[in-house]
């Protein structure tokens, strides 16, 4: 398991992946934004991550999978 990752800007304005690791509420009032996405593809069954422009930046077969690469990508 990856180590959960919470970043500030200089402004005070914190970035991470959402996990209930952290209790992110006890920080104040969130605004939730969507990184990625992953969907299993039919055609090729496997797991996709997609960006949110619909951009593939990861498949695999197993989902698990996709998400430690996805917490690799976005803690980095």
């Amino acid at each position: 398991m990856i180590a959960a990752v919470l970043k500030f800007d200089c402004l005070g304005t914190g970035q991470c992946l959402f996990t209930e690791a952290i209790d992110l509420s006890s920080l104040g009032a969130l605004e939730v934004i969507r990184a990625s996405s992953i969907e299993f593809d039919h055609p090729s069954q496997q797991w996709e991550v997609r960006d949110t422009a619909g951009v593939r930046l990861f498949r695999h077969p197993s989902r698990q999978a996709c998400l430690e690469w996805e917490q690799q990508f976005f803690n980095r």
